[in-house]
């Protein structure tokens, strides 16, 4: 089915969230809202992400989208076994192993692609994070009848993004909660706000642009489709609804936190978290090597959230994050527009 971002009944797209929080079950609720869900196939094999969308096809006959990590260039071994030793004696503290030796990770990227091509209905709209798909593969993906989305960080990565044959932009801005979607491991993330990001990025294309970066109240959404947003994209807005995947004490740290910032101290990708002890200790010694870092400190993090320990765990959230509420993901979504929207005619 051919899909419109200008034509959502509410432009709002849930954003895909990897590891657990984007269930079938909220991007179902936000298609039924009137907006557009996203699966997060980063981190699951190609068969668990054939298995989720069959699931969503049970739960919704909505168009609905689906996140692919596209693979980086292997890390520093050296750095990584220095940031290992430097990790090392807080893994003994918490009764955890460390891995001695990460194999090569490319997420099942060709068999995830693979998957996707062997689909029987397409996947209505595939996004990207990290990078772009080969030429190859998003022709192939096109003549299949799916619409893709490149995640920019930049106008140059827009640019490379629309040259590539993407059919729509999503601008992350800086306010983002979870990794930022650099497209380079070790690039610097920009700190250009989003709503100047989209003015930027406007200048060097006219592809659909979504608006994505700490939006969690009814004025923020407005402004950000004001500066020419086709939609927003909602995270953090959504890590307490009730078909989130989130655990209870990343629920709770949301509205107990006082601030976020960016580190590389779990993953070796920066992305927002709320700051915590972990990250004040580790975070300058993390190099830039993903997802190397992320298999390293997963035993840590794994503990930490069976302990429910919020100073050691892994808590993505935008800069809104005090803002989120909980409740039914269909009424927040429309909660929200329904604030956004006067503001927007």
């Amino acid at each position: 089915m051919a899909v419109r971002l200008d034509e959502l009944a509410v432009p709002v797209i849930a954003a895909p969230m990897a590891g657990g929080a984007s269930t079938p079950e909220l991007v179902a609720a936000v298609n039924g809202a009137g907006g557009l869900g996203f699966l997060a196939a980063g981190y699951r094999s190609a068969a668990a992400t054939v298995e989720q969308v069959r699931r969503l096809r049970e739960l919704t006959d909505r168009p609905f989208g689906l996140n692919l990590f596209v693979p980086a260039a292997p890390g520093d071994p050296a750095a990584v076994a220095a940031y290992r030793e430097r990790l090392r004696p807080e893994a003994e503290r918490h009764g955890v192993t460390l891995p001695e030796e990460i194999a090569p990770d490319r997420d099942d990227w060709d068999a995830k692609i693979a998957a996707l091509l062997a689909e029987p209905v397409p996947v209505p709209v595939v996004s990207y994070t990290f990078g772009l798909p080969a030429a190859a593969e998003a022709r192939a993906l096109r003549a299949a009848g799916t619409f893709q989305i490149g995640t920019v960080t930049t106008p140059a990565e827009a640019r490379r993004a629309e040259a590539a044959g993407m059919d729509a932009l999503c601008v992350q801005g800086p306010e983002a909660g979870g990794h930022r979607a650099t497209h380079g491991v070790a690039d610097r993330p920009g700190t250009v706000p989003l709503l100047d990001l989209l003015a930027a990025v406007r200048a060097v294309t006219g592809l659909p642009l979504i608006a994505a970066g700490g939006l969690a109240d009814g004025p923020g959404i407005a402004a950000a489709l004001r500066a020419g947003a086709v939609a927003v994209q909602l995270g953090t807005a959504l890590l307490r609804a009730d078909e989130s995947g989130a655990s209870a004490a990343h629920r709770a740290a949301l509205t107990e936190f006082g601030g976020t910032t960016v580190t590389r101290a779990f993953t070796g990708r920066p992305a927002r978290g709320l700051r915590n002890d972990f990250i004040d200790r580790y975070e300058p010694y993390a190099p830039p090597a993903y997802p190397e870092v992320h298999h390293l400190t997963q035993p840590l993090r794994a503990a930490a959230t069976r302990r429910g320990d919020t100073g050691a765990m892994h808590l993505w959230a935008g800069t809104g994050h005090r803002s989120v509420r909980s409740g039914p993901a269909a009424d927040l979504i429309r909660s929200l527009w329904a604030e956004a929207r006067p503001a927007v005619s």
